[in-house]
């Protein structure tokens, strides 16, 4: 491998898309580009009160094209282009959008431009919490389980839930979507000039984790349960996919389109795609048994475990099981946090209320000072709060929390959840109050880590990536004292894109399979934060009082 050949890895996030260039022969950046979608950033289509959050299929396009061809620029023009061999992609999952049968969303066509009905349902949209909770009473019906390699519960942030809500609330979307799509499968088939949906590879991941497909079931399940759920759902089943296809697997070639527009040419083999935690993992450089935790605004959690060691065990209350949906040949299990950077920036938000409303009328200072300090403020509350909660004794009757916000994704799936605080007094100050969010995000990681260990699989080590991951050592000494356990932080800075583009060098042929890509192309770690032996009996017992309030929280919200 002495000639150098390069991979893109394109990271789609949940506010932006990031692409970047690697050298395969030793995984060195050679050049990163970010694009912020701007319809999301106007808030356009979203409605947080309703739990509704659509993306635009022009944010991914536009985004796609601007940072692959920021990065070439960047990194040296046409003769780096030419050595281009792979593209690969990973997106926020579940995703999904209506298509026609050319597989394009409804969304770039003149009639649906506006409707947020045929834009993609990004994951953290929970407006149908009600098809998801009809899903999993369904289910319970059958002899055969069709849940159990999804934890048991059917999540409103997936797949066919959200099919079912898009499709009862909206008659023209319903009468014009021939199949239902994930982000990550059709940006692939975007770039090979895919215009036959029954064409598109499926990606193993996406499926098995999201969408009830499985091997054992020969596919998705039949038609006649969806039509049962809901007659709505007749035929969708054939209009999907039977197969599927791990992210080692090209997808195609550059369509002569995407070649011209991104200054490539069509030799350029693209990857079947995946989400971003999963290809992060891979980015991450996981190993069996050691949990890889992408931390943003969500967290998503990565076991990979010997195919051996998995026999007849179906893990309660997690996102699946699914054989090569990180590393072929090896079971993927997923797990996840709904809120954690997000518990975060919602506590800025409510503290930053003034800043933003009163500061900007301020009779004292001009507009351009009044902006200039409201942005130096923002920039330092979340840093300030980190360094004066660390600096809190600690005792029996400190703030706690919980970390619902955005609901419970694992263990046991429950949009329906929502956060609190307790132990409130009138000591309670902004740097207690957040280090009660941290703690409860902590025991949240702890909550999953937890049953993973219950249902027979160790959990040897953390591996963190991200941005929460790279950017808070409060945070990530906390973890690492809650859990008691170490925390690896790699020290790539973008784990997913990377993750992508080790995929990308699998597919053009440069590495023979995943485990060798890893070992070619990654970084190592930067840094380990390990349990600081004088919190962890504090920790054991505020853990025991934060499962004790989840518990009354959850009771109560049950109907």
């Amino acid at each position: 491998m002495s000639k150098d050949q390069y991979v893109i890895g394109v990271d789609y996030g949940s506010d932006s898309v990031r692409s970047v260039i690697i050298n395969a022969n030793n995984g060195a950046e050679l050049a990163s580009s970010v694009f912020y979608y701007p319809r999301w950033q106007k808030g356009l289509f979203c409605n947080p009160a309703k739990n509704q959050f659509r993306q635009h299929p022009l944010d991914y396009i536009e985004g796609l094209e601007q940072s692959i061809k920021d990065c070439i620029l960047k990194a040296g023009g046409d003769s780096i282009a030419a050595a281009i061999k792979a593209i690969a992609v990973d997106t926020t999952g579940s995703s999904p959008v209506a298509v026609n049968q050319a597989g394009t969303p409804l969304a770039l066509l003149p009639e649906f431009e506006q409707n947020p009905n045929a834009m993609f349902v990004l994951w953290k949209d929970h407006t149908s919490v009600k098809e998801a909770m009809q899903i999993n009473n369904h289910a319970a019906k059958y002899d055969i389980n069709y849940l159990k390699y999804c934890g048991g519960i059917y999540s409103s942030e997936w797949f066919w839930a959200k099919l079912l809500h898009i499709l009862r609330a909206d008659v023209a979307v319903k009468e014009a979507c021939y199949s239902w799509v994930e982000h990550c499968d059709w940006v692939p088939f975007l770039l090979t000039g895919g215009n036959d949906i029954s064409e598109m590879k499926r990606s193993r991941c996406a499926a098995g984790h999201k969408a009830l497909w499985a091997e054992e079931f020969g596919g998705l399940p039949p038609n006649e349960f969806f039509t049962a759920l809901d007659p709505i759902l007749d035929g969708f089943t054939d209009r999907l996919f039977k197969d599927t296809f791990t992210s080692d697997v090209s997808a195609g070639n550059l369509s002569t389109e995407w070649a011209e527009r991104l200054g490539l040419n069509t030799d350029v083999v693209v990857g079947v795609g995946a989400f971003d935690a999963h290809m992060g993992a891979v980015g991450g450089q996981i190993e069996p048994y050691h949990l890889s935790k992408v931390m943003g605004t969500s967290t998503c959690d990565i076991l990979v475990v010997p195919q051996a060691d998995m026999e007849g065990k179906l893990i309660k209350g997690i996102c699946g099981q699914v054989n090569g949906s990180v590393i072929p040949g090896m079971p993927g299990l997923e797990a996840g946090q709904s809120a954690f950077g997000d518990v975060y920036a919602w506590f800025k938000e409510v503290l930053a209320w003034p800043i933003k409303n009163l500061l900007r009328n301020s009779a004292l200072l001009d507009s351009h000072t009044a902006a200039a300090l409201e942005k130096e403020l923002l920039d330092q509350l979340i840093p300030e709060l980190s360094k004066q909660a660390a600096l809190l004794p600690r005792t029996e009757e400190d703030e706690l929390a919980i970390d619902w916000l955005n609901g419970r994704r694992t263990p046991d799936a429950n949009q329906e959840l929502k956060g609190a605080l307790s132990n409130l007094d009138l000591a309670s100050d902004a740097p207690r109050v957040f280090r009660a969010l941290v703690e409860a995000t902590c025991f949240g990681a702890k909550n999953i880590v937890d049953r993973f260990i219950a249902e027979g699989i160790p959990v040897k080590g953390i591996i963190g990536i991200g941005g929460v991951a790279k950017k808070s050592p409060f945070v990530m000494q906390t973890m690492a004292n809650v859990l008691n356990m170490p925390i690896r932080i790699h020290q790539f800075e973008h784990t997913c894109a990377l993750g992508a583009a080790m995929f990308a060098a699998v597919v053009a042929g440069i590495y023979p399979n995943v485990e060798a890509a890893m070992l070619g192309m990654g970084s190592g770690f930067d840094k380990e934060y390990t349990p600081e032996a004088e919190t962890i009996a504090y920790y054991e017992a505020r853990f025991l009082q934060y499962k004790t309030l989840g518990g009354f929280i959850e009771a109560s919200t049950i109907k």
